[in-house]
């Protein structure tokens, strides 16, 4: 098989470029992972799967099977292939061994080494150029004549029998170095702009320089303050730690002491219990009736209730009602003393909040789980309520606000479908498409997209920029400097990357918003970070 026809037949029908890890679906076509990855989980929200090539439908997401002889074969038809960057141009004429060119012959259509040009001929037809395996690039397609002028009416560069004869005739012409001159002209003006730009932009290089040593000093400062922030905190807690243990030992301590004379008394009595079942056990054993019934100490051993109540009480109370360690009040004292920490000491960075949806402003295509931290889209109607909160959308705020201060939270956004995740001011539009999250004045957010290939960015304003690099697009961070007037997200990838910052004055209260279509996505609590 021809290289090319190879090649065809190496090409996923999905991205249109060669296997990369190839894998077979049940139908027996093959795909790039990824990219069937990507049409399976687009499919997945209409209720069904089907093959992108021969439209064989699956009820269940079909298996991926690696396909790995076919891995094999595109990779050694990939080490097959030369390397155009290490060919050049050889001589022609050197057959016993390759010998680099130094010159093109137009009218020979050769190339030629230096030995071989000194003596080919000097006719005005012998046109020579740069070496090149173009050659027929340089001649008239149509009259397979050199190209000697340039018809300035139609930009094309054509032989003497286009200019005569040819649909070039009666056209403007003017030779090829005229025209190339000219062509040079224009391009030195753009250079001379472009020089012009390079000096702007060394000049925003500059500033950005003097910006980064600003945010090295201050983050030289802000480590100093972490640095004893922390070594404050450890000593606090150290201080916290041995208190509670100390709290800890003694309830113990006392609780031990209970029962170990609880065990000490009840040991009694079961010895006592003991004597009298072989007492019991003996007058049952005698065949005599008569010393049977003339036992004098029957009663005693008969009397079997006197202060069992009692025992049976204490025993319940030594392990149901207080008799164990008093978990309540350490936990009391403990998280006493965390808060006084923290409220001793000037914490200046960021503080993770617990976000709650507020069902009153969820559209009637979403339904709001009963912890109210996920948003999942639904193709039927939840019939909420009419009200003039209510989004008439697949969009939903945080029942709290934000007016001041510094703080953060985690969307998880793994699964399929798209979405917006950003902040709005309370008086948002709640209807038509300026509603939406990042689509007008009132609202920034980050935005999920793309029908086979997933797509990343950030709007404000209905202003889009795309994300560069990769977004691992399983959990995105959200934090919020309200006085400084800032918005950024963060993908939550190893290490953490920053996306972008949004920067402006705000002059409303800033609410969470989550905007979504063919999945779901759900705020991340405290507890599972």
């Amino acid at each position: 098989m021809a290289s090319a026809d190879l090649r065809a037949e190496l090409e996923c029908s999905v991205c249109l470029n060669i296997y990369t890890d190839p894998v077979t679906l049940k139908c027996g076509h093959n795909f790039c992972r990824e990219c069937i990855c990507c049409v399976l989980d687009t499919q997945g929200g209409s209720g069904g799967y089907s093959c992108p090539e021969c439209r064989e439908k699956f009820q269940e997401q079909p298996a991926l099977q690696r396909n790995i002889k076919l891995r094999n074969i595109v990779e050694n038809f990939l080490s097959a292939q030369p390397d155009q960057e290490e060919s050049g141009v050889l001589c022609n004429y050197c057959i016993h061994a390759p010998v680099p060119a130094v010159k093109s012959c137009l009218h020979c259509e050769a190339s030629l080494c230096d030995n071989h040009l000194r003596v080919h001929s000097k006719s005005p037809e012998h046109v020579l150029c740069d070496p090149t395996t173009s050659l027929e690039n340089r001649k008239c397609s149509v009259h397979k004549k050199i190209l000697e002028y340039y018809g300035t009416k139609d930009s094309a560069c054509i032989c003497v029998s286009c200019c005569l004869i040819g649909g070039h005739k009666g056209h403007e012409m003017e030779s090829l170095d005229e025209a190339s001159e000219k062509k040079k002209k224009t391009l030195r003006n753009v250079l001379q702009k472009l020089m012009t730009e390079r000096e702007e932009t060394e000049k925003r290089v500059q500033s950005l320089e003097e910006h980064r040593r600003k945010v090295q000093g201050e983050a030289a400062g802000d480590t100093e303050r972490v640095s004893a922030l922390f070594r404050e905190l450890r000593r606090r807690l150290e201080d916290l730690e041995k208190r509670i243990l100390s709290e800890i030992s003694g309830k113990e301590e006392r609780v031990s002491l209970s029962v170990v004379e609880m065990i000490r008394e009840l040991e009694i009595k079961k010895d006592e219990l003991s004597r009298k079942m072989r007492d019991i056990e003996e007058l049952c054993n005698m065949t005599d009736p008569l010393t049977v019934l003339q036992e004098s100490d029957t009663g005693d051993l008969c009397d079997t209730e006197d202060g069992d109540d009692e025992d049976r009480e204490r025993h319940d109370r030594l392990l149901h009602d207080g008799g164990g360690l008093d978990v309540a009040g350490i936990s009391h004292t403990l998280h006493t003393g965390l808060s006084d920490i923290m409220s001793g000491i000037n914490v200046f960075f960021y503080i993770q909040e617990d976000i709650l949806l507020d069902v009153s402003t969820a559209g009637n295509d979403l339904q709001i789980s009963h912890d109210r931290k996920t948003a999942s889209w639904s193709d039927e109607s939840q019939n909420n309520p009419e009200s003039p909160e209510r989004f008439e959308y697949s969009q939903v705020l945080s029942s709290r606000s934000f007016s001041s201060g510094r703080h953060y939270w985690e969307v998880d956004v793994g699964g399929k479908g798209w979405w917006i995740v950003g902040m709005c001011y309370p008086s948002i539009e709640r209807r038509g498409d300026q509603s939406r999250i990042g689509y007008n004045k009132k609202s920034w957010g980050m935005r999920r997209s793309g029908l086979f290939s997933t797509q990343y960015s950030v709007i404000h304003d209905k202003k889009e920029i795309p994300l560069p690099g990769i977004v691992s697009g399983n959990r995105v961070r959200i934090y919020l400097d309200y006085e400084a007037g800032r918005i950024s997200f963060y993908d939550l990838c190893d290490p953490i990357r920053l996306l972008h910052t949004f920067t402006t004055t705000f002059t409303e209260p800033l609410h969470v918003g989550l905007w979504v279509r063919g999945g779901c996505i759900k705020i991340c609590g405290r507890n599972q970070m």
